[in-house]
This record gives C-alpha cells, structure tokens and sequence, in this order.
C-alpha cells in the first residue's frame, strides 16, 4: 500500500484504536504513527501506560523520541528502548542535510573552452578504506588515514597530469566503494566485523568528506563532474550519507551532478556508451549484462550502431579485465575490475591476499566506447 494512503486511513481512523492497533493493522512503526499524528495537531496516544508516559514527561523526557535512555532516581532506575525507526533516519537526515546547504559554499558558473571531439574521463578511486590500519612490521607495508589521504590526493594529480591531452568534455567521479573502513563506533563493518583501525570513525567520516570536497573541486575546474555512488560493503550507512552530504554541499554548483541513491548499480550514458558501476559485492559477474539489459534505461538493441557496454567493478581489490561477446540468449561487453588505493591489512596480509595498489582513470570516446585505460601505481 502507498504510504500517502496508508497515511490517510491512519488519521481518517485515529480515534478508532489505539497506536498499537494501528501498527498491526497498517504494519508500520508505531513511532512512524505518532509523527504523523503530531504533524495533523492529533492528541497523542501511546502504546505505553498513560500513567507511566506523563511521569516521564513531567520530568522533561519523551521516551517516544530517544532511540534508549536511562530515568535515573534515588534508589532505582528505568532503561527506555524504543524501536530503530524511533532514530527517525529520513528525518533526520533532511534536517541535517539542510543544515549543510546552508553553510555551503557558492559556485560562480565555469566557463569552459568549446570542445569539437571531447572525450569522457572516468576518474573511479577503489577501495580506499579511510580508517584502516596495516602495520609494516607485520605486512610489509604502512597504511593509515594519512596514507589514504595522501594516496587519493597524489592519483588524481597523476592521473590528470597523464590524461592532460585528451580533450575532456564530461567528467565521472565515483565515490563511496569503501572509502570508510568501518561503519559503527566500535570499530566494526555494517556486518559487524571486527577490523584493525586508525583514528576515530566520526574523524574519518570527516576527513573522507573534506577529501571528496577537494577532488570535486579540482575536477570541476576542468569540465562538468557527474558524481556516482557505488553502496559497499564496509560502510553502507556512513557512506551513503557521506555521499548525501556531498550533494547539500555542492548543491549551488550547477556543473556538478549527482547520482547517489541507495541502488547498489548506477548507469551512465556517453554517446555509444552504456556504462555500469557496482561495488562487486553481490550478484553473479555473468549476469551484469542481462541486468543492465532490464534495468538500465539507456540500453537499447541496434545492430547498425551497436553500444559500447562496460561494467566497473571493485570489492576483490584486483585488477582484471573481461569481455563477453553477444551470443544466444547472452548478451556482451567488457567488465573491468580495478586495483584498490589501500594496502592489505593484518588479516588479508597472513592469508595472503595481496596485490599491488593504484588509482585509475579511463577515457571514453563517444562512438568507439574506451580507448584508453590510466593507471597510477602506489
């Protein structure tokens, strides 16, 4: 059922049952309820004893409005426990992302110089892993926030110093694909796995953000920068909202696209070219094609002017190349794999999964798809 609809039974039934009802009924969060109630100026109700909630709001707290909390008084104390959506993610993440436009900083807008034949870059940094922590007496080689930094930093000049003669029209950044190691404060990834650690998460997160900042800034000076998120492993939640806090910031800046959605595939089209970006994580590498083939909505079937179709992969922190040909009942193109920019940690390092590092770019042609592959080795 629509949420408008559901919305609207809800408050065309309020006074009918009570906020627990209603949740079974409706079978959504009895919190997700009592927002809507309190945005229509309805009388609250509670699924709590009626006593119990006006002792807490006599001394100033709305369990309804704390994930958890203590009541503390002499002698005894009462632990409150709301359900997760009592965090209020959506809401919150508005507010705060309101808070950023309004600090944001204003663009004048570019002038760039005419191109006849452009070309697209593709600057796609993997696997950065800011907060990860690898120790040389242990794997051979030293990783640290500050490396991560320097590291990015370092690649995207290389990168554009190496790419510097080819007439760029249109620019792809590709953000998130692990660019936190973790994703809770205790040091753990969205699954919970323990990781070895530099520096505290909320540093990072901050860190990762100023640094995303100045990438988009000096590509921007360049050509036109459209910004794809790629949801990954290691930082579904903190990368997700690094990538919307990219958007709040850049949000006077009219050369600076975004794609940023929770979708773990994004699509983008340039000229002849289809081309796919996932973190690598999920789904079978076989099936890439026929995916995009169902949802990308810039796929189309021309034999006389065939598309040029590639995937960007990261996760196995490998460098591989694929190229499938149509066949049938298949469908073709190239899949790509890159490097990662971090270093293995200790775990990787003792099972011995280890592989150079680089950043790399890539350069597309409108009518003969990629014609050239830039790599800067760490």
């Amino acid at each position: 059922m629509d949420r408008d609809i559901q919305r609207k039974k809800f408050l065309e039934t309020y006074h009918e049952h009570d906020i627990a009802a209603h949740a079974r009924i409706l079978k959504i969060p009895d919190t997700t309820l009592r927002r809507w109630a309190e945005k229509a100026g309805l009388p609250p109700k509670s699924t709590m004893n009626t006593t119990f909630d006006t002792a807490l709001l006599s001394n100033g707290f709305d369990g309804h409005k704390w994930a958890f909390g203590w009541l503390k008084a002499n002698g005894a104390s009462i632990f409150i426990k709301n359900p997760e959506d009592a965090l209020h993610i959506e809401e919150s993440k508005e507010e705060w992302l309101e808070e950023i436009k309004k600090h944001s900083p204003k663009y004048r807008p570019f002038k760039y110089e005419k191109i006849k034949e452009g070309h697209l870059l593709v600057i796609d940094p993997a696997d950065i892993h800011i907060g990860k922590l690898s120790l040389e007496e242990e794997t051979g080689e030293e990783y640290n926030v500050k490396k991560a930094i320097e590291r990015v930093q370092e690649g995207l000049e290389q990168l554009l110093q190496k790419t510097s003669n080819f007439p760029i029209e249109k620019i792809v950044f590709v953000v998130g694909n692990d660019i936190l190691h973790t994703d809770t404060a205790t040091r753990t990834t969205t699954k919970g796995t323990p990781q070895d650690t530099d520096g505290m998460w909320f540093d990072n997160y901050r860190k990762a953000h100023k640094l995303y900042v100045e990438c988009i800034d000096r590509l921007v000076a360049i050509a036109p920068v459209h910004v794809i998120h790629c949801p990954s492993n290691h930082d579904v939640m903190s990368g997700f909202f690094l990538a919307q806090s990219l958007v709040a910031y850049f949000h006077k800046a009219k050369e600076v696209t975004f794609d940023v959605s929770i979708s773990h595939r994004k699509y983008f089209e340039y000229g002849k070219n289809v081309l796919g970006f996932t973190h690598g994580d999920g789904g079978k590498e076989s099936d890439l094609f026929t995916t995009m083939s169902n949802e990308c909505e810039y796929w189309k079937v021309d034999k006389k002017n065939p598309q040029r179709r590639y995937w960007y992969l990261h996760h196995q922190h490998h460098m591989k190349k694929i190229s499938y040909k149509d066949g049938e009942d298949f469908i073709g193109g190239t899949i790509e794999y890159l490097r990662a920019v971090s270093a293995s940690d200790g775990w990787h390092a003792r099972n011995m999964y280890k592989a150079p590092q680089s950043m790399c770019a890539f350069i597309h042609s409108r009518d003969f798809g990629q014609v050239c592959r830039i790599m800067h080795i760490f």
